[in-house]
């Protein structure tokens, strides 16, 4: 059995890291013989990070499938996005003072000085009337190990860096709508959100679906004995093709719609306790 596990919001729990209880599971799980792969928006270092804290070793679909490796670090898919198709639309997303932006290349998170300043900035300006906004700018920035330049430009421009990912953080919903509708339009990308306040694009071939498809074929393994868990858009695609799907609780509407059940919260060690059930059943 292939097991296909998102990190936030589904394996890590608030403070970022997998729990004593989702460890053991885990492990167990590998022991009788399944797959327990991470399948994740976050790019490959930011996802090892917490893997290696908890002494866990799994393949990884980073970048919401755009690179699937193995256990050793060996690349069986890629899915970069065109350089040429997304520039223009990039620049506009520049140019808004009120859109956070990250770029993800193969071994690095790229955002420009000036946008990490405005969104400082913003933050501490609603500091007093909006408490919650200065804590999601802050959880936004930890969330990757993210390198700074002057202007992002250079990394766009930069023929020797690979795209493979977008991410938009916004407060208003509309404003990234505005954004979301601009990238949907570009042939070749897809938009998908892993949180209310972002949209992430990607190759339309880079998605969760596909590189839970692809894992399943590189281990020989059936897509009916394979298990998504998952809670947010992103997800949907491993939804729609994995033989069991299981929704957190602190899931999306969408997804547990179309789960076959729903296990606890991320903060519950829902990732364990759904393992715990499907392994009593198989």
């Amino acid at each position: 059995m292939l097991i296909a596990l998102d990190m936030d919001g589904t394996l890590l729990n608030g403070e970022g890291k997998i729990s004593e209880r989702n460890r053991a599971a885990i492990t167990a799980a590998k022991a009788q013989g399944h797959i327990v792969a991470v399948v994740t928006g976050r790019a490959r270092k930011d996802a090892l990070a917490p893997l290696r804290e908890a002494d866990l070793v799994c393949p990884i679909a980073s970048l919401n499938g755009a690179i699937v490796t193995l256990e050793d670090g060996t690349v069986i898919s890629e899915a970069p996005l065109e350089r040429a198709a997304v520039r223009p639309t990039l620049e506009w997303v520049r140019e808004q003072s009120d859109l956070y932006c990250e770029t993800y290349t193969g071994d690095a998170v790229y955002v420009g000085l000036h946008n990490r300043s405005q969104w400082e900035a913003l933050a501490s300006e609603m500091a007093d009337v909006a408490p919650d906004v200065k804590w999601l700018v802050n959880k936004q920035f930890q969330q990757a190990r993210v390198t700074y330049v002057d202007d992002i430009r250079t990394v766009w421009d930069d023929s020797q860096l690979t795209l493979y990912k977008l991410l938009i953080f916004a407060l208003d919903r509309g404003r990234l709508l505005d954004a979301a509708s601009r990238f949907a339009a570009l042939p070749g990308v897809t938009v998908t959100s892993s949180h209310p306040h972002n949209i992430e694009m990607n190759n339309e071939r880079a998605t969760k679906g596909e590189a839970l498809k692809q894992l399943a074929a590189h281990y020989g393994i059936d897509l009916r004995d394979t298990v998504a868990f998952g809670d947010s858009h992103n997800d949907l695609s491993m939804f729609e093709v994995a033989g069991c799907r299981v929704a957190m609780a602190n899931a999306a509407p969408e997804l547990k719609a179309t789960c076959d059940f729903v296990t606890f919260s991320h903060e519950e060690d829902g990732v364990a306790a759904g393992l715990e059930r499907v392994l009593r059943q198989r």
